[in-house]
């Protein structure tokens, strides 16, 4: 429950900031507003002898955060995702956050499979070793099934960690309120729906039989992409605490010496992951949210695996055609097309002025088009993005939050591999090859004969829907709106509306 019992927390997270040095750091990169500092110094540091000490050899806000525990190390991993609220700077910085931990026992992690499937671990696995990697959530175990003998990862998630994730996430959703309370302009950056993301994320990693099922779809919606493999869960031997998939051999993508010394082409590959993953951002509207080096490897034959489902995008027809718009924008340096589907989308107030708007737009694109190769970044246009639609009074857009975060992460695992690659050369077949089948002719094809199939399912209900949208279009026109002389369905009425305004758009589109 969100009540005052969270101030205790919030004193021992301030506490822990002012011990670590970290609250000025934090406040100063977020340009926090003075009744915010003041309440955060109020919670911090007459009780700063109350607060974990951390490790001294990492900086001050990852020293802070990794002594808090695992829900501040996965806070931090999600922030990072948010120029927009914490800076550039720190937000770079908590990109590189260590969300490791010590292995809690493979006795545990035994009795825990057992309980979960009802028998003995030796007669589901006939090997099974100890920790190979051990995160904030879970920890994976490398094992062999006893039945197959195929060689699988197990991931099992650690000890009464959903216990603990709800109280601290409860105590972040209080931290949230108290904010937008003590500051009304923070309510752009939406502090409330920050931490309503988060709670979202982690709450989809601490039921792995939901990242089993995001692996699933990842590797039918991906089966055709040449060069690219997903392990595949094994659902027999999965459930909301264990998680058994295909063993992934290969090279991390964070080995860069290792992959060249194997032959493989990084020139190629680091091509490959940044068009992959727009193709699965644009095509399927579906992917990876966390493609960083230590959940990418290469195969021996050079194909990509991606693996770690737990972060996983999702956006919606309409978001992707925007996207698409918006970084096609870019690409033909089209700043007044790129302001107009800002308007169009809602994206920025109308009463703004369009076309200092588009100015705006150009001095974020111009220094990065005349730039060589090497310095052409999106982390550097996401960044200046932020300063002007911060300017024109946009909002943030959280359904964008997770597809910007992981543009500028792949970004920086290809570039790991290729410094010299061209991002914008890169992006545009893929952006191209979007657009030539969802906002052409082909589309409009498309989008009609969804709207007529919609029509046809609704074609019963047309006669009263219609008569019920005159009686009222009449009622208006002629005198006050005065009850209908049979019972009026206003759900009914609501969806004639809609589908009356379909016919006109359908028989415009066919015309």
């Amino acid at each position: 429950m969100r009540g005052p019992h969270n101030i205790w927390r919030l004193i021992r997270t301030g506490a822990t900031f002012e011990r670590t040095g970290a609250m000025g750091v934090a406040l100063d990169a977020m340009q926090a507003p003075r009744n915010v500092r003041v309440a955060a110094r109020v919670l911090g540091w007459p009780f700063r002898w109350l607060g974990y000490a951390g490790d001294p050899a990492l900086p001050p806000v990852t020293r802070a955060i990794t002594a808090l525990g695992p829900a501040y190390i996965k806070f931090g991993q999600i922030m990072s995702t948010r120029p927009d609220v914490v800076g550039a700077d720190l937000a770079q910085q908590l990109s590189y956050l260590q969300d490791k931990l010590p292995p809690f026992p493979t006795d545990i992690a035994r009795q825990m499979i057992e309980a979960d499937f009802g028998a003995p671990l030796d007669t589901l696995f006939s090997e099974f070793s100890a920790p190979v990697a051990a995160a904030s959530i879970a920890q994976v175990h490398r094992a062999r099934r006893a039945d197959t003998g195929a060689e699988v990862a197990v991931k099992v998630l650690r000890p009464n960690i959903v216990t603990a994730f709800s109280r601290d996430i409860d105590a972040f959703h209080f931290g949230a309120d108290l904010i937008e309370a003590l500051s009304p302009s923070t309510r752009r950056l939406r502090p409330k729906d920050v931490v309503s993301h988060f709670e979202g994320v982690v709450n989809g990693e601490l039921d792995l039989r939901l990242e089993a099922a995001s692996a699933s779809l990842f590797a039918e919606n991906t089966r055709d992409d040449a060069h690219f493999s997903v392990p595949k869960p094994h659902w027999e031997l999965t459930s909301r605490r264990v998680l058994t998939s295909d063993w992934a051999e290969g090279i991390s993508l964070g080995e860069v010496g290792a992959i060249r010394a194997a032959g493989h082409d990084t020139s190629a590959l680091a091509e490959r992951i940044l068009q992959l993953f727009l193709s699965h951002a644009l095509r399927d509207g579906f992917f990876h949210g966390d493609m960083h080096q230590g959940n990418l490897k290469v195969g021996a034959n050079g194909d990509l695996i991606a693996y770690d489902f737990g972060i996983m995008g999702e956006i919606d027809e309409y978001t992707r055609r925007i996207y698409a718009e918006i970084l096609m924008g870019f690409i033909r340096r089209d700043y007044e097309g790129l302001a107009h589907v800002h308007f169009e989308a809602g994206y920025v107030p109308r009463d703004r002025d369009p076309a200092a708007f588009a100015r705006a737009l150009r001095s974020v694109g111009e220094p990065i088009f005349g730039a060589e190769a090497s310095r052409i970044s999106m982390a550097n246009l996401l960044g200046y993005l932020f300063e002007v639609t911060e300017r024109f009074g946009m909002q943030t857009r959280t359904e964008l939050i997770l597809l910007q975060r992981t543009m500028v992460v792949v970004e920086g695992v290809a570039r790991s591999l290729d410094p010299n690659l061209n991002i914008w050369k890169t992006a545009r077949p893929v952006v191209e090859d979007y657009i030539k089948a969802n906002l052409g002719p082909r589309a409009l094809v498309t989008d009609s004969r969804k709207i007529l199939r919609t029509l046809h399912r609704a074609m019963p209900l047309m006669p009263v829907l219609i008569e019920d949208a005159i009686w009222r279009a009449r009622q208006r026109a002629e005198a006050p709106l005065t009850p209908p002389p049979r019972r009026f369905n206003w759900r009914s009425a609501s969806i004639g509306g809609v589908v009356t305004a379909a016919v006109l758009l359908v028989a415009a589109a066919l015309s």
